[in-house]
């Protein structure tokens, strides 16, 4: 059977597809050193539209693996340091008033602040109070802002991809629940093997500079998100991430005991929306035109992780969110077919 000219071409995409994901996953690769999880995660989001965040201890290489994929990708790339001093209005910018010298008239001049950017790394966003931390939020989930009663639209791609330390540590804010629902991924980064630091201390005690060679356009990774969004996904795989985001809320019809024990509150709708576009993404990268079950379950603990909110009495007994992600995964019936790699 011949193919259309529109199959074709998307097939010509798929393969460029695959072909620039390697390029990029071997530039980033200059610099960072193995967390391979995370570095997918971080650009599976990028491929779907979504914002994640990265949840580490300092010297982690959270801001390094942020500020690296930008450089590889060469968009516009803005870092913003959240302080607890810092204002909405350093963040979306504000309108400030213009005097013409020759006319002496003065005119109302909008500024734009940081967010008007491709990629922003929002470095260590729980170290400002939840008042700034909201500014990003209808610029995250509507792609623009508000000042003074006009709306800004801002240029796309536009990624949020922001960083935080362990709330445990001093001088931290938790963010607010609407907020942290806005991130598809919260991408937990851990410590290296010993070889893998071995090779970090080596690279960075030396005289050693790096050049990217150029990867992607902005108007390419919007022709990929396109594509995601393009591929096909069974109704039974879909109703398994359904019903995985919908087992995890204590409200629901008949939860499972661990959840009424454990659980405040359960993953939201957007859970199960981020769980299947970032699933299409992974079996993308993965050279795959079909949702996997793997795809599913490796996602689900950076889609659920921030949206399964545990009570004091997991708390007192040392059980953690990825606890509960885990359960869910063995308690929800898994689809008899469609799944297989």
């Amino acid at each position: 059977m011949e193919l259309s000219v529109e199959q074709k071409k998307e097939l010509e995409t798929v393969e460029r597809f695959h072909t620039e994901l390697k390029r990029i996953d071997h530039e980033v690769r200059k610099i960072i050193v193995g967390q391979k999880d995370c570095v997918d995660q971080v650009m599976i989001s990028l491929l779907t539209g979504g914002h994640s965040i990265i949840t580490g201890v300092p010297g982690l290489a959270k801001t390094l693996l942020s500020a690296t994929v930008a450089q590889v990708l060469h968009l516009d790339f803005k870092r913003i340091q959240f302080t607890p001093d810092l204002m909405p209005a350093d963040i979306t910018g504000t309108e400030i008033i213009e005097e013409d010298r020759a006319t002496g008239k003065r005119t109302r001049v909008f500024v734009k602040g940081p967010i008007f950017s491709n990629i922003i790394l929002a470095d260590e966003i729980n170290r400002t109070p939840p008042k700034t931390q909201s500014a990003l939020l209808e610029a995250m989930q509507e792609g623009s802002v508000s000042i003074e009663g006009n709306t800004y639209i801002l240029e796309k791609p536009f990624y949020v991809l922001a960083t935080q330390n362990p709330i445990e540590l001093e001088g931290t804010y938790p963010l607010p629940e609407a907020q942290l629902d806005r991130f598809m991924f919260n991408i937990v980064i851990d410590y290296l093997s010993e070889d893998d630091e071995l090779q970090v201390v080596s690279q960075t005690t030396t005289l050693r500079q790096v050049q990217f060679e150029k990867t992607i356009s902005g108007v390419e990774i919007l022709e990929f998100q396109r594509l995601v969004r393009k591929m096909p996904v069974a109704e039974e795989v879909m109703r398994y991430a359904v019903q995985l985001a919908r087992t995890s809320r204590p409200s629901g019809a008949n939860p499972p005991d661990f959840v009424k024990q454990y659980v405040n509150y359960g993953a939201s709708l957007r859970a199960g929306q981020f769980l299947i576009l970032g699933a299409k993404a992974r079996a993308l990268v993965h050279g795959r035109y079909h949702v996997a079950l793997e795809d599913i379950q490796t996602l689900a603990y950076p889609v659920f992780r921030h949206r399964i909110l545990i009570n004091f009495h997991a708390e007192s007994e040392g059980i953690k969110s990825e606890d509960i992600i885990k359960r869910l995964l063995e308690t929800v019936p898994v689809p008899k077919s469609g799944l297989k790699d």
